[in-house]
């Protein structure tokens, strides 16, 4: 009779713990991150290890954030070929993104109307998705001169403000031009270069992160 007492009593704890165990709450998901831009966010020339999504990734994890941040670059993309790949590139489904593109555009002295409108374009499809949006500026190339360096800057401005984003001035800041964080061709940052990058932009990106609801 108390073998039966002790067996029942055994059987409505185990079922209670399960219930307990069923009826808890599962693990909310990383938010995703994604991050759209050329060779300077895929990491040309670097192990992957030190590109910048993977250092991003590294540093918001070390801040207490559950991120995956996804590597949408493509070496020697424009803000055309961003925008002509959107579509496969929101396939992760990111609830945020940086939009880093442009620098190609610099590059080959594109027409900066068409870098405002590929920008704005990637932004409003972005945001038509839900997802809350951090562009990241770029300098033209001293050599096409100030007037098409101002009407350059003033592409991301114009955006930013247009579409009610948050602007990071300059994707390379305190980067460009200093020979020890480039690689030999002076364009792409080295790892500790990326590593710069990364921290001086962790402010903006935590408070992109935190537009994300729980």
């Amino acid at each position: 009779m108390r073998r039966r007492s002790f067996i029942k009593k055994s059987l409505v704890a185990y079922g209670a713990l399960a219930f307990i165990v069923n009826v808890s709450p599962a693990r909310a998901a990383p938010v995703t991150l994604l991050a759209l831009g050329d060779s300077l966010t895929v990491g040309y020339g670097l192990p992957a290890a030190e590109a910048f999504p993977v250092q991003l990734e590294a540093a918001l994890k070390a801040k207490g954030r559950d991120v995956r941040v996804v590597n949408a670059g493509v070496s020697g993309d424009t803000s055309a070929g961003g925008l002509a790949r959107l579509d496969w590139a929101l396939a992760d489904k990111p609830q945020t993104a940086i939009v880093a593109l442009g620098a190609n555009d610099g590059l080959r002295g594109l027409d900066t109307n068409r870098l405002r409108a590929n920008l704005d374009a990637i932004i409003a499809k972005l945001q038509g998705a839900g997802v809350k949006v951090l562009l990241a500026g770029m300098e033209a190339p001293p050599n096409l001169g100030p007037e098409y360096g101002q009407a350059f800057r003033a592409a991301y401005t114009q955006v930013a403000k247009d579409r009610g984003v948050a602007l990071y001035p300059f994707f390379l800041d305190g980067v460009a031009a200093n020979p020890a964080l480039n690689q030999k061709d002076g364009l792409h940052p080295t790892g500790a270069g990326v590593a710069v990058m990364v921290g001086r932009m962790l402010p903006m990106v935590e408070k992109l992160l935190d537009q994300v609801r729980p």
